[in-house]
């Protein structure tokens, strides 16, 4: 199912798309959290990001899945794989932390939100989620970069 789209590779597709949501994520959820003035604009954008960024990355993983099981049938073998697992642990990271990031937003969309149904919070609860916002938006990022680096790297290596 996510090995290819219209004959391509599907993980050399939806890759992009990773690389666009996830960063997306999180500088809007970190705008929203730190600039309040400003959470009615970002509000429907953080919410679709936060659907969207961990479904893609998810899409991601998949198909480099695929992708992986697909090259060890052609043969390859050796350094290639060595490459490509460390691409794979990388992507799998990313994922284990965007769906953490996409947690903590969700919830602070909701305690931000002022529905009636949303209890009375303390005053603390907005801050330290927040922080945690911006902590896990770092480590999102920093692992993305692995990702694609490795990636970049297993697919291009030296050759240009």
């Amino acid at each position: 199912m996510f090995e290819q789209v219209l004959g391509l590779p599907m993980h050399v597709l939806v890759i992009h798309a990773a690389v666009v949501f996830v960063p997306l994520l999180v500088v809007l959820a970190v705008a929203y959290a730190v600039l309040p003035r400003f959470r009615r604009r970002l509000d429907w954008a953080v919410a679709a990001l936060v659907v969207v960024a961990p479904l893609t990355t998810w899409v991601a993983v998949q198909s480099g899945e695929a992708l992986h099981r697909r090259q060890i049938e052609r043969g390859f073998s050796g350094e290639i794989l060595d490459k490509l697992a460390e691409h794979q642990r990388y992507g799998d990271a990313l994922f284990l932390y965007t769906v953490p990031l996409a947690v903590v937003v969700a919830l602070l969309l909701v305690a931000t939100s002022g529905h009636a149904r949303v209890p009375a919070l303390p005053r603390w609860v907005v801050p330290v989620l927040g922080v945690v916002i911006v902590v896990l938006g770092v480590v999102t990022l920093v692992h993305l970069y692995l990702t694609g680096h490795s990636g970049a790297d297993a697919a291009w290596g030296n050759t240009w």
